[in-house]
C-alpha cells in the first residue's frame, strides 16, 4: 500500500551577490518581517544573518550575507569571509544581481568558486521594476552564457514580483529531510544584536559620506525589567574625534534624533517599552585592526 505522506524538504540557502542588490529586502520579504536592516547605502549587512521559513512541506534556512566585493581592509575581509562561509554550508545558492549591466570580467573568480562547489545556483535578477522589459533579454542571456545556473528568475524584491515562483524553485532543489528547527523558530538573532543593528541602521540613514562605514554599535547593557521599561545602554564607536562630533551634532541634536527613532523601532520589534541610552566613543582605526574588531564582536 502506497503512503500518502507528502515529501518534506529542508535545507540551507545562501542569498549572495554584490553589495546593495537587495539581499536583505528579499529575506525580509520571504519571512514577512524585518529580520535584516535595510538602507540605500551599500555594505549595510556585515554579518551573515539566519532566517528560518517553515511551511507545510518544507523548512528553508536562509542566510542573508554581506556583499561580495574586493576587500580593502580587515572589516571588509571579515564581511566577505562571512558570505563565503554561508555559501560553503548551503544546499542551494540564491545569487542576486541587478538588471542594469551584464556580469563584469572581474566577476570571473566568483563564478569559478561557485562552479567548484557543485551546488545548484539560482540567479535572481532583481529590481526589474526599474527597467524596460526589452532591456532584460540581453542581461539574462549574458548571465546564462557566463555560468550554468539551475534557474534564472527576474524579480522585484521591493514590489514582490515573482517571489512565489522563485521560492518554489528554491524548494525544488532542496534535499528531502526533516526540519532542523521548531515550527515557530525564526532566527538565532538575539535581542541585543537586534538592538545594535537597528541603531546602526539609523546611523546609516541619518549620516552621509564615510561616517556610517566608520561606525559600529556595541550593546553594553541590556536589562529586562518586570516593572518599568527595559534599559539598553549602547555605545556607537567611531574612528576619529571629528566623527564623534558629527554623530553627536550641535547641542546633541543629531544623536538625540538617532536615539528617538531607534528606540521606537526597537520597542516595535521586541514588543516592550525601552529606555535607550546612547554614548559615542572613539576607537581609532578599528576597521583595520583584527584585535579591535574581535573586541567589537566581529569574531
Amino acid at each position: 500500500m502506497e503512503s500518502n505522506k507528502k515529501t518534506f524538504k529542508s535545507g540551507f540557502v545562501a542569498i549572495v551577490g554584490k553589495p546593495n542588490v537587495g539581499k536583505s529586502t528579499l529575506i525580509n520579504d520571504f519571512l514577512g518581517c524585518k529580520l535584516s536592516i535595510v538602507t540605500p547605502k551599500p555594505q549595510t549587512t556585515r554579518k551573515k544573518i539566519m532566517g528560518v521559513l517553515t511551511k507545510e512541506d518544507c523548512q528553508i534556512v536562509f542566510y542573508d550575507t554581506p556583499g561580495i566585493m574586493e576587500p580593502k581592509y580587515e572589516l571588509q575581509k571579515y564581511m566577505v569571509k562571512e558570505a563565503y562561509e554561508a555559501i560553503e554550508d548551503a544546499d542551494v545558492i540564491l545569487m542576486m544581481a541587478e538588471p542594469f549591466e551584464p556580469p563584469a570580467e572581474k566577476d570571473k573568480d566568483f563564478f569559478e568558486k561557485l562552479s567548484h562547489l557543485n551546488i545548484p545556483v539560482i540567479l535572481a535578477i532583481n529590481k526589474i521594476d526599474l527597467v524596460e522589459k526589452d532591456s532584460l533579454i540581453p542581461i539574462l542571456s549574458a548571465y546564462n552564457q557566463r555560468f550554468n545556473f539551475a534557474e534564472i528568475v527576474p524579480i522585484s524584491a521591493l514590489k514582490g514580483t515573482n517571489l512565489d515562483l522563485m521560492l518554489n524553485l528554491v524548494v525544488k532543489y532542496l534535499p528531502e529531510g526533516e526540519p532542523f528547527y521548531p515550527e515557530d523558530y525564526m532566527t538565532d538573532y538575539n535581542e541585543r544584536f537586534l538592538a545594535s543593528e537597528i541603531i546602526r541602521e539609523k546611523v546609516f540613514e541619518f549620516y552621509g559620506e564615510e561616517i556610517p562605514y566608520s561606525t559600529t554599535v556595541e550593546i553594553e547593557e541590556f536589562k529586562e525589567r518586570e516593572a518599568g521599561k527595559d534599559f539598553i545602554k549602547a555605545i556607537i564607536f567611531v574612528e576619529r574625534d571629528s566623527q564623534k562630533g558629527i554623530i553627536i551634532g550641535e547641542n546633541g541634536k543629531a544623536i538625540k534624533r538617532v536615539g528617538v527613532i531607534a528606540r521606537e523601532e526597537i520597542e516595535k520589534q521586541i514588543g516592550r517599552k525601552v529606555y535607550l541610552e546612547l554614548w559615542v566613543k572613539v576607537m581609532e582605526k578599528w576597521r583595520k585592526d583584527k584585535k579591535k574588531m574581535y573586541k567589537l564582536g566581529y569574531k
